[in-house]
């Protein structure tokens, strides 16, 4: 090992620069690798099953994020298991964390709150044990954090410089990076993407066409990837049952409370998919479009079939009563507003997803077909490692704090009083672009969700957590650079006794 000397001389060859995301990045990578060891090759869902069945027997659709399941399979090819591409995960948060750190050293926030907050990302079991998870969340979040990271070095400099900037070409392929990242990894990300663009346009000024140039690039490489691109390639397109299957869920939750809403005509189009006491009885439970989409009496061919007809139900049923249908949007997306949980007997709890892979593969037959069905299960090199990653997300599943650690609202809430309040303590408006990324992934969770999964609001915590480093720059008046400028040190020994200046 190499002595104390020998690391202080090695640390001196590091740019200054470098130092602070450097050492947050070894020390969240080493927090991450745990996890990855102890859960390896990675914590699976079910999801994990079908992206690993889509890519090993043909059967590839773009109802899942086709970039992650290029990834699966990449990773599957190249080294015959899934291990590789939950590292490249942790890789790339350590790399992300670190970057938001030397972004906030732009707003004034020293390297010893930033740091903390960020390894706090990389230890506590629910963000930690989440970046190992074999999900495209993951990389959403990665990405997300990474929009975040880049709005706070743009922010930083604007203020820090005191006129317009133009963003320098590793901000702005970075920028395109995490932004094109969200569209692609989550099929529902260009809302997202569009409020935190929105964001930074309002908060800079003088790079509006290039910001907004960027974020329409991104956006139409999405759309010609999923419009053109996957289904010339044979990627198949979800069914329509699929598709509208948020929108039937309403439709269930009105019955339930107002079946008088509906006309005998109507009733027999709904009968046409499911028996109407289906209908009543999923939606008797708004938290969640599983128990209609899910159940087995429901018609899947008549529901592609008769998909047309049930959305034009849905625009009258929003017409003529609109709280009904909203008030099933507002109950689904709980997950996205409300700091607590919702009824247990209503399994509203949030879905935090076990650390056990279940020897049926969560019931996915399908699975038999591909070659690779014997990777898909907990091969840790450690058991005793194991044993104690089991243990500490366990604990923290702690029903009294499950508001605080795994409630991605309550980090949104956080989050915009820490910005608010220091855009006001600063006086600095172009601030509030800070938000941006957690706006639009809750707002477009509000708008859309199927469960109340703590995936779809992850972002949101890992923000949220590096955003507590902000506390203590509250207190600052001005937002200045850690890193001390040549002429501020010449003005500094300038007023000290017995320094001169010698021309």
């Amino acid at each position: 090992m190499l002595a104390e000397p020998q690391l202080r001389a090695l640390g001196s060859r590091v740019p200054p620069a470098l130092r602070l995301p450097l050492a947050v990045f070894l020390a969240c990578q080493a927090c991450l690798l745990l996890w990855w060891a102890a859960f390896y090759p990675g914590l699976m869902s079910v999801d994990s099953v079908v992206y690993t069945w889509q890519v090993t027997t043909g059967n590839w659709r773009s109802d899942h994020s086709v970039l992650y399941n290029s990834l699966v399979w990449l990773s599957l090819h190249s080294t015959g298991d899934l291990g590789a591409l939950t590292l490249l995960q942790t890789t790339a948060m350590s790399a992300v964390l670190a970057y938001a750190c030397a972004g906030l050293r732009t707003l004034g926030v020293r390297g010893r709150w930033s740091a903390p907050a960020a390894v706090a990302c990389a230890a506590a079991p629910p963000l930690g044990s989440f970046t190992v998870f074999l999900w495209k969340d993951v990389p959403f979040t990665i990405c997300a954090v990474l929009v975040f990271a880049v709005t706070v070095r743009l922010t930083g400099r604007r203020l820090r410089e005191g006129r317009p900037v133009r963003p320098r070409r590793s901000e702005l392929l970075l920028l395109g990076a995490g932004l094109l990242g969200v569209d692609l990894f989550r099929n529902n990300g260009l809302p997202m993407a569009a409020i935190a663009s929105l964001a930074l346009v309002l908060a800079l000024p003088g790079a509006r066409l290039l910001i907004a140039g960027l974020a329409a690039a991104t956006t139409s490489l999405t759309l010609l990837l999923t419009l053109v691109a996957y289904p010339a390639a044979g990627i198949a397109q979800p069914d329509k049952a699929f598709l509208y299957n948020l929108h039937n869920a309403d439709l269930s939750v009105a019955y339930a409370r107002a079946p008088g809403l509906f006309t005998p005509d109507e009733l027999r189009l709904m009968t046409r998919v499911a028996p109407l006491s289906t209908w009543r009885d999923a939606g008797t439970n708004c938290y969640a479009s599983d128990p209609f989409y899910y159940n087995a009496s429901v018609n899947r061919t008549a529901a592609d079939l008769n998909a047309a007809p049930l959305m034009r139900l849905w625009w009258h049923t929003l017409r003529d009563s609109p709280q009904q249908i909203l008030a099933a949007r507002l109950c689904r997306a709980h997950i996205a507003w409300a700091v607590f949980p919702g009824p247990p007997d209503k399994d509203a709890r949030t879905w935090t997803y076990g650390t056990a892979v279940p020897a049926d593969l969560w019931g996915f037959g399908a699975i038999q077909d591909s070659p690779y069905k014997a990777v898909l299960k907990a091969r840790p090199p450690s058991q005793a490692l194991n044993h104690a990653a089991v243990f500490a997300r366990s604990a923290f599943g702690v029903p009294q704090l499950e508001w605080l650690l795994w409630r991605g609202a309550t980090w949104c809430w956080a989050t915009y009083a820490l910005v608010v309040l220091l855009a006001r303590a600063r006086r600095r408006r172009a601030l509030l672009a800070l938000a941006g990324v957690s706006l639009g992934v809750q707002l477009t969770v509000i708008a859309a969700n199927p469960a109340p999964c703590f995936r779809y609001m992850a972002a949101p915590m890992f923000i949220g957590v590096l955003c507590l480093s902000l506390i203590p720059a509250l207190r600052s008046g001005l937002c200045h650079s850690n890193e001390p400028r040549p002429d501020r040190i010449v003005s500094i020994l300038a007023r000290r006794p017995g320094t001169h200046n010698y021309p």
